[in-house]
């Protein structure tokens, strides 16, 4: 059983997060994050749970 993010916003940041993080490693994850709440419109506790979710899985 894997953890997965509720909502197909949430869902399709962390794959574009994962994304643009193989491609362009040396961009910080906050600023990935900010760019992706903006782009699938996430709310602050969505921010949040991005950076926790993207803090603990592998890169």
């Amino acid at each position: 059983m894997s953890i997965q993010p509720e909502g197909e916003d949430l869902r399709k940041a962390v794959k574009w997060i994962s994304e643009e993080r193989k491609y362009n490693p040396e961009r910080k994850l906050r600023e990935l994050i900010e760019e992706a709440c903006l782009k699938f419109d996430l709310s602050p506790l969505d921010a949040e749970y991005l950076f926790n979710f993207m803090r603990r899985s592998p890169s």
